[in-house]
């Protein structure tokens, strides 16, 4: 690899890097040789993650070398330097403890890297396995819902009492793959692997039966680069838990451009009337049990029952001190400064100086409970739980009051009526609690509270980094950072690759404007669609189309579908739409892909949301992106209290500092940075081509189109008449095509958050036929898939979403009879009948009570196909971690409605616990269980 020399840092790079990228890397090197902080914008696509990487190890690489120096020690070859790094780990472990490690002692500095998300993380891994310095060692944290293995923990389903479970097990010696971690963590086959990403930890705790949590808190102390979500770092709750030494370290935050977002969430907390409520519910029942059991292994025998008397007595006088608080009717939003909150606690005798204290009886308190899984205490402590949270999260800054006063605000709102909360409060109600349902919110409107939490740890220096940051001045004086180095960087593409345009008007000359008063407009829809189909036409491979939200979008496809619009657009390229749940969605991206790289179709479509998970962390590269529709521009809630605070918030900081934005541009640059965004993901290497299509006349306002990205603004041409667009892209496209190198290889399948299994992928679990005709719709309940090229042929409903309460597929609002589905196409002005396909069932044979395990899962294989192997794999982790209801969640979309009466035969082979369960589940589908079950 070619070795390039940056600052008198040595780099190896897998290329010859363009300027852009030196200059970049350049910026990263002299931020970590002055131990300063670095704010860096180039954007996506320029190689900005690789960049990273190998500038700021190759600086570590080489102060490695000059401690080694220093300190008269040989100077170690690469391939032996972890090696010798553990040893003498070894030798100062022996001789003066743990808290020396070889790291420490040499003055070596830890990378921490971090991201948005694990998916994010999972790339850059990937870049640094493909780099020269793959031989550096490598961890990821992750969560207990991520890495922890045991079938007991994992079987809770909740979340914060699964955390109180493990701990409880940790505290008496009960957890035996965390009882392993130490005498494993030194063996080789755990550290032959310098990169060990949460995939592979996983493997390898399954295998070793060790626990992967544990153990990747143990290697985090001998790694050179750390790779951690970057709330872990922000949020005090997390940071606490995973117990992140930032000390000495460097760290950097990729994707940056979230990082206010995150530094202002992760220090605000809400917490309702009917959570104290039940907190003090569950104290009350501690207290009762700690006053009458004699049973000692009943009983938490290091908590006092005065303790508890204590904590209830807090707890009502918090509940008395919210429920008496005067709320102005007239107000548009009822709020209080942040130092609010302190007047508040301090009427139930809670303050800075005892707050730990409670803290920490309410953590013996919720483990105790998390023992409990039947009785009257079973599943108890969650209250208690966000209780302590609350507190954690209150008390967690060290700024003065006066400063808390300004940069917070106490929010206080009574709940809506609807909410399901509220049948819990009643209940309570009725016992003398609260008279008000009331909501306290504790936000925080800057992030510098959140960068604090980093740069009063002693770091060594602090680099964020995006495509999108600009305008970095604001940024900068958001967070509260002194920043001596400062970058942004031009793209790397020329201006025959990419097309962008600002389209005013529709197809039939309807103006294009999705502001919240026009977006209901019929007129207006009925355009935007229209005018999409033309669109798709021209556009080769994959179309991403962004709305401003779920409903606009939700709307838009009910409307198109009703007027035929949809179909028209389906018979150019299957379409997608992005669903909320997770499952869902990574589905509906395998299915994205592998149309795209159908040679037999036109490519597909994906419809998703600014914010939403398309818009970042997944690379469109090549074919599977070629353009980009934005057809809003997705404003935050105007409304909404917490905007409308923060708008406050800012143009009084303005007023102090002109550095600030005000509040109105901040709520501009929200929309702008999320575009942004969006449109980052089409053009992704220097040979990538794409176009950019705007349609919405607002676009054309120059304060939103001076904060596009900076290398995007001279690339920006408003379309006068629609005929223009219509010539101007068909001739884009055809010029790419011939003066542009062909991808080098077939359409990249992006990889996939760590949710979805890419062995599943390959294996044909996720079977999508190219001769269906069927439509994705992102419904909470159901998730189709949608093909062009309608044909008599039937296709496989075992590979598609089915909905959740009756099993049948769903599309758009046709009618389904006799297993039939009835489909009229709008264009060639026929009616194809897609029959769904029903294979051959001994429905007899599979009935059969006396048929052996090994019979029912021939019998399974031969009707579910493609789908068996998922159905088993399902069926193992049930057997693992002795879940039923994730296990009939994942297993009822693999059974096509037809052959529901599979499940029938599994009756024998659910544990008598769950039989229950079972018999609930079968009900949907007028099934029951045999008798002599």
């Amino acid at each position: 690899m070619p070795m390039i020399e940056l600052k008198g840092v040595p780099v190896e790079f897998p290329f010859e890097p363009y300027e852009i990228q030196k200059n970049y890397m350049e910026k990263v090197i002299e931020c970590l040789q002055n131990e300063t902080t670095a704010v860096l914008e180039s954007p996506t696509g320029t190689g900005k993650t690789l960049c990273l990487l190998c500038a700021s190890l190759a600086w570590l690489q080489l102060k490695k070398t000059q401690l080694q120096l220093q300190r008269s020690m040989p100077v170690i070859p690469n391939e032996q330097e972890n090696e010798f790094l553990d040893k003498l780990n070894n030798e100062l472990e022996k001789k003066i403890g743990k808290i020396a490690t070889g790291r420490s002692f040499l003055g070596l500095p830890t990378i921490i890297y971090a991201s948005r998300t694990h998916s994010q993380l999972s790339q850059a891994m990937q870049e640094l396995k493909r780099s020269s310095y793959s031989h550096m060692r490598a961890s990821v944290l992750g969560s207990r819902d991520q890495l922890c293995i045991h079938p007991e923990v994992m079987a809770e389903p909740d979340r914060g009492l699964r955390v109180q479970m493990c701990r409880m097990k940790l505290a008496t010696r009960m957890c035996h793959l965390y009882n392993k971690v130490d005498r494993l963590k030194e063996d080789h086959r755990i550290n032959d692997s310098c990169i060990i990403d949460i995939e592979d930890m996983v493997k390898l705790g399954d295998k070793h039966k060790f626990c992967p949590y544990y153990m990747t808190k143990e290697l985090q102390q001998r790694s050179d680069i750390i790779f951690a979500p970057y709330n872990y770092l922000l949020d005090p709750i997390a940071r606490k838990a995973l117990g992140l030494n930032l000390n000495n370290s460097v760290v950097i935050l990729d994707e940056a451009h979230n990082v206010e977002n995150v530094c202002e969430n992760s220090a605000s907390i809400e917490i309702k009337a009917s959570d104290i409520a039940l907190a003090i519910e569950e104290t009350t029942g501690i207290m009762k049990l700690v006053s009458e059991t004699v049973n000692f292994n009943d009983s938490p025998q290091d908590i006092e029952p005065e303790e508890l008397a204590t904590l209830k007595e807090m707890l009502l006088n918090f509940e008395k001190a919210l429920d008496e608080i005067v709320l102005n009717k007239t107000e548009e939003v009822n709020n209080y400064p942040g130092d609010f909150i302190f007047e508040l606690l301090e009427k139930a005798s809670i303050n800075a100086g005892n707050s730990y204290v409670i803290i920490a009886l309410i953590d013996k308190v919720v483990q105790f409970l998390s023992t409990k899984n039947d009785g009257p205490f079973a599943r108890k402590g969650k209250a208690l739980q966000l209780f302590s949270d609350f507190l954690t999260i209150v008390f967690a800054s060290k700024a003065t009051k006066e400063k808390v006063k300004w940069c917070y605000k106490v929010h206080i709102r009574e709940e809506d009526k609807s909410n399901k909360s509220k049948k819990v409060l009643n209940s309570w109600l009725a016992k003398g609690g609260p008279t008000k349902n009331r909501i306290l919110c504790f936000w925080c409107f800057s992030p510098g509270f959140g960068m604090d939490m980093i740069l009063s740890n002693n770091i060594k220096a602090l680099i964020l980094t995006s495509g999108t940051l600009a305008p970095l001045k604001p940024f900068i004086s958001e967070l509260e950072l002194k920043v001596t180095v400062q970058l942004e960087n031009p793209h790397i593409i020329g201006s025959n690759q990419i097309c962008v345009k600002i389209l005013t008007a529709g197809s039939d000359g309807e103006p294009l404007n999705s502001s919240y008063q026009n977006r209901e407009n019929p007129r207006y829809i009925s355009s935007l669609g229209r005018t999409i189909v033309n669109l798709t036409r021209i556009i080769p491979n994959g179309l991403l189309i962004f709305f401003p939200t779920y409903p606009v979008m939700h709307k838009c496809q009910s409307s198109w579908q009703e007027d035929g619009i949809w179909s028209s657009i389906s018979s150019q390229k299957a379409i997608f739409v992005e669903p909320r749940e997770k499952d869902a969605f990574n589905t509906a991206m395998a299915g994205y892909y592998e149309k795209v790289r159908d040679p037999s179709l036109k490519g597909a479509i994906f419809m998703a949301v600014c914010k939403g998970k398309v818009s970042e962390g997944l690379d469109f590269t090549d074919a599977n992106g070629r353009a980009v529709i934005i057809t809003g521009l997705p404003y935050p809630p105007l409304k909404d209290a917490r905007v409308v605070l923060k708008r406050r918030y800012l143009d009084q900081c303005h007023a102090k500092d002109q550095d600030y934005l005000r509040g109105q541009d901040w709520y501009s640059l929200e929309a702008s940075r999320a575009v942004n965004q969006a449109i980052g993901r089409v053009i992704r290497h220097k040979d990538d081509y794409g176009a950019i299509l705007l349609l919405d006349q607002r676009f054309n306002n120059f304060r939103i189109k001076e904060q596009m990205s900076k290398w995007l603004r001279g690339h920006i041409t408003v379309v006068g008449k629609y005929s223009e667009i219509i010539r101007d892209l068909s001739q884009f496209f055809r010029n790419a095509l011939k003066t542009l190198p062909a991808p080098t290889a077939k359409p990249f399948i992006n990889k996939l958050p760590s949710t979805f299994s890419d062995d599943s992928y390959k294996t044909g679990n996720l079977n999508f036929s190219t001769q269906s005709s069927i439509s994705l719709s992102s419904d909470s309940d159901c998730s189709v898939i949608s093909n062009p090229g309608c044909s008599n042929a039937g296709f496989d409903l075992m590979s598609v979403y089915t909905n959740k309460e009756n099993g049948l597929v769903r599309i758009y609002s046709n009618k389904r009879e006799n297993s039939e589905i009835i489909q009229s196409n709008q264009i060639k002005k026929k009616k194809y009948i897609v029959q769904t396909k029903t294979l051959p069932v001994d429905e007899e044979k599979l009935l059969d009570p006396k048929q052996s395990l090994s019979e029912y899962v021939a019998m399974v294989k031969k009707n579910l196909g493609s789908n068996f192997q998922a159905f088993i794999d399902e069926l193992t982790a049930y057997k693992e971690h002795n879940d039923i209801n994730k296990y009939l969640d994942k297993v009822d979309p693999l059974v096509p409605s037809n052959l529901k009466y599979i499940f029938i035969g599994m009756s024998k082979y659910i544990r008598e616990m769950h039989k229950d369960t079972f018999k609930t589940f079968l009900k949907r589908y007028n099934l029951s269980m045999p008798e002599d079950l």
